[in-house]
């Protein structure tokens, strides 16, 4: 025996009573879209990933270098406590940490000179980044 529905669309064909759905469905998605995107990011969110990228990247590279401290992670938990994202933002920021930690624990086991040559260059670039974003965004 067939299931019968509840519920009947008015006197509409059928097609045209998909039709409506669809759209109406699509609107509401296309709707909720933007507001969810919006809500999660922010004007310097590119800047701010990459900054959490070169964070991991030094963290990585200076202990390996001899500096057997925290310090680079806690300039990203700092980060994070000062933006406050909400969870999914906070997710990729510490996501890009990870990808910049273990992006030079794959290639570096112990310190070389091309090493020590890459904590300068990205010094430099979390030094203008963090330079950029403050001056562009900050309060």
């Amino acid at each position: 025996m067939p299931r019968q529905s509840l519920w009947r669309w008015p006197d509409v064909p059928r097609t045209n009573a998909h039709t409506r759905v669809i759209a109406a469905t699509a609107a509401l998605l296309f709707a909720a879209l933007p507001a969810a995107h919006a809500a999660s990011t922010v004007p310097y969110d590119a800047k701010l990933m990459r900054l959490a990228e070169v964070l991991g990247s030094i963290h990585y590279l200076r202990n390996i270098c001899g500096e057997k401290s925290n310090q680079w992670r806690d300039q990203m938990e700092s980060l994070l406590a000062t933006e406050n994202p909400e969870p999914l933002r906070r997710a990729r920021l510490i996501a890009r940490f990870n990808r910049g930690y273990r992006t030079f624990d794959s290639v570096y086991v112990t310190c070389t000179g091309q090493a020590l040559e890459a904590v300068e260059r990205y010094m430099a670039e979390g030094l203008s980044l963090t330079r950029e974003i403050n001056s562009r965004y900050g309060e």
